[in-house]
């Protein structure tokens, strides 16, 4: 059976992941969930992310999570924008996660950008989750 969302199935690996204290967890590929793990390596949420062959045409992306003093660095994780339901936002509305202590990000016309970054380029997009 075809997966639905892709981008809501790493979220939850992730959480998972870290509810368990694993210090990596293994995802398939796309450039989607690529471009999510550069935001957020960028905002420093996981130490970092590597992107494997498994054999030829099929890649898998392993995610190294952080954590500090025994903590997952991520509390909250979560998809705003689901195949059923897409949000939307102009620049103005974008929402501010935990007052600014979070970030959404989001997928904008100039590529998948941070909430701050997407207001210093003055673009809106499609909210794809929030991270705090």
């Amino acid at each position: 059976m075809a997966m639905t969302d892709p981008l809501g199935d790493m979220l939850t690996r992730i959480r998972n992941a870290q509810r368990a204290k694993k210090s990596d967890v293994v995802s398939p590929a796309s450039n989607l969930r690529e471009n999510v793990l550069e935001v957020l390596k960028k905002e420093g949420y996981i130490e970092g992310y590597e992107k494997v062959n498994v054999k030829p045409g099929i890649d898998e992306l392993h995610i190294k999570l952080k954590y500090f003093e025994g903590a997952s660095v991520i509390t909250e994780i979560y998809r705003v924008s689901t195949p059923g339901r897409r949000v939307y936002s102009s620049v103005k509305d974008l929402p501010r996660v935990y007052n600014g202590l979070g970030i959404s990000i989001v997928s904008t016309p100039q590529g998948v950008m941070s909430d701050n970054d997407a207001r210093k380029a003055n673009v809106g997009g499609e909210i794809l989750c929030q991270v705090f």
